[in-house]
């Protein structure tokens, strides 16, 4: 009965500390580039768009294919660091211990 005493405290400890992983990372904005800085956009930590910023040089009624296509670019970059600052907080909460393939934050 005492390791399940202990057992049930470090997932309480391990619920403290995801819930304020989630909090840190709510509070994070991290910005995707394309096209050598031209096109950037930042994410917060759930994903949410923030802004984007458009170099004037790129408006070009007769190219907007080109400026969509960075646009969608710079929120790929965004998302993968997203998803890689989403990983290190992860491992500094369950200790570098794996999760297993397929599952993802709470959010």
């Amino acid at each position: 009965m005492k390791n399940l005493a202990g057992l049930m405290k470090q997932a309480q400890q391990m619920q403290s500390k995801m819930e304020e992983m989630q909090t840190r990372l709510q509070a994070l904005e991290i910005t995707g580039e394309a096209g050598a800085g031209l096109v950037k956009v930042t994410l917060n930590g759930k994903n949410d768009l923030r802004r984007i910023k458009i170099d004037p040089k790129l408006i070009d009624p007769v190219d907007t294919e080109m400026l969509e296509d960075l646009i969608a670019a710079a929120h790929r970059d965004a998302r993968a660091k997203i998803e890689a600052a989403s990983a290190e907080e992860m491992q500094k909460v369950t200790g570098g211990l794996q999760l297993p393939p397929g599952m993802k934050l709470p959010f």
